[in-house]
């Protein structure tokens, strides 16, 4: 793994353990993820992709090291502290998309927004059209395909140019075809915003975007052998 500065990492994890009960799921986890960086994540299934994922986001616990966002330690945060930290630095795509379906697509972009206090209208316009969905922000999610309905998830993520975009399998409900266009939006997106990208994912096509990937296993990350 290439040196970083953890002082300079938009994510920093530092020999990550995590058990459910007595079972263990990971141990000695520890990765960097510079600004703009975009860092892939491989394994099998079963071995805590997700759960990786979401300790990153200070969504789950975890059992030995530390986990630092933003500059902040994650772990001298309560619960109420980290939602904070979360609702303003991190966005998350998710498999199963997770959209709201009694909101129209305009409503579910701006979910962010609305949170945080700093809702806008014209912005919310703009993430549309950059996902490729301009005019379709009166529609409610069922009146959309899988692909349309990922990219709301992606404009959802971005819309309040979070320092960390967080994506567990994004691509792995879609065809292919839509898969590589739901990828194109997402890297291109991330991109454009400046933001840090870890994806978690099955699909070579999907890693190979990556400016690195990163073999998780029971013990520990280390990088794919098969990563360019």
């Amino acid at each position: 793994m290439n040196p970083r500065s953890a002082a300079a990492a938009t994510v920093s994890v530092r020999d990550l353990a995590k058990h459910y009960g007595p079972v263990p799921v990971f141990a000695h986890v520890s990765l960097e993820v510079a600004p703009g960086e975009f860092v892939a994540v491989v394994g099998e299934s079963g071995v805590g992709k997700s759960t990786l994922l979401n300790c990153m986001a200070g969504l789950d616990g975890w059992d030995e090291g530390s986990v630092t966002l933003a500059g902040q330690d994650l772990a001298s945060l309560g619960d109420d502290g980290r939602a904070l930290l979360r609702r303003r630095q991190v966005g998350f795509v998710f498999q199963a998309f997770h959209v709201l379906p009694h909101l129209d697509v305009a409503q579910n972009v701006a979910l962010p927004l609305m949170l945080l206090g700093r809702l806008d209208p014209a912005h919310v316009e703009r993430m549309l059209a950059a996902v490729g969905l301009q005019g379709l922000g009166g529609r409610l999610p069922q009146e959309l395909s899988g692909g349309q309905l990922q990219r709301v998830a992606i404009a959802r993520a971005l819309v309040h140019r979070p320092a960390l975009l967080l994506a567990d399998e994004p691509t792995g409900n879609l065809d292919p075809g839509t898969a590589g266009r739901v990828m194109e939006v997402l890297v291109s997106q991330t991109r454009e915003h400046g933001a840090s990208l870890v994806l978690v994912t099955h699909s070579q096509a999907a890693a190979a975007r990556a400016d690195r990937v990163l073999l998780l296993t029971a013990d520990g990350m280390r990088e794919h052998a098969g990563a360019s």
